[in-house]
């Protein structure tokens, strides 16, 4: 297991406001365009059980946008805000603030089709905000490659690898779990590896556009002359 526990800043001390903002602040339907609402019967773990789809947003594909700011319990939450607390704040330096609001959002929506493209009609909701920040560590990969993230390993001993490491097997660990995902005949719950593997590739085809191009000028707070 690998878990991050910081990374190296870029220098020029410029804030990243609108991660610290998205730090505070489902398949069937959207295939369909219905609104599914009652109890719907699952498979999860090899038994069946009843999941009760409250009503959502109109239009429904709303969802799609909605899902990335509703989680599944604290730790659901807590890791995906600690995710983005490590690596968001050097993707907005560089891009900016307002297009890593378009890389966020973008990389969110990619990841859910791919997450439902290969069943659309399971009825399994699908939440969370974990494929909008793999779309910013895959930009994160692209833009920095070689600066040293901390991470714990074995007896949560902490050393420093490049990030091409430590996001590297990141990927390459959702993208086995993503393909053994597609290989399943049955509705499963857990985790969304798709997702992961959709808004990763999103935000690393980002990340090599921006690559060549110079940082955005991204205003300071505070008083000067």
């Amino acid at each position: 297991m690998i878990f991050p526990i910081g990374d190296q800043n870029e220098p020029g001390g410029r804030r990243a406001p609108v991660t610290l903002l998205l730090i505070l602040a489902n398949p069937y339907e959207i295939t369909h365009n219905v609104d599914l609402v009652g109890p719907k019967e699952i498979t999860v773990g090899g038994e069946r059980g009843l999941i009760d789809e409250e009503p959502g947003p109109r239009p429904i594909w709303l969802t799609i946008f909605t899902s990335m700011f509703l989680h599944g319990g604290w730790l659901h939450i807590l890791g995906n805000m600690w995710f983005l607390w490590i690596f968001g704040d050097n993707v907005e330096r560089r891009l900016g603030s307002p297009m890593y609001v378009v890389l966020y959002l973008g990389a969110g929506v990619v990841a859910g089709i791919a997450q439902i493209l290969p069943n659309p009609d399971s009825f399994i909701p699908s939440l969370g905000a974990s494929g909008a920040i793999a779309g910013v560590l895959g930009a994160y990969l692209a833009l920095f490659p070689t600066n040293r993230v901390w991470i714990l390993v074995f007896r949560f001993i902490p050393f420093a690898v490049p990030a091409l490491v430590a996001i590297g097997l990141w990927f390459l660990l959702n993208l086995v779990n993503g393909v053994g995902q597609i290989a399943l005949t049955e509705q499963t719950g857990g985790v969304a590896y798709l997702a992961h593997v959709g808004g990763f590739i999103a935000g690393l085809v980002v990340g090599l556009i921006f690559r060549s191009q110079p940082p955005a000028r991204t205003q300071r707070f505070g008083y000067g002359r």
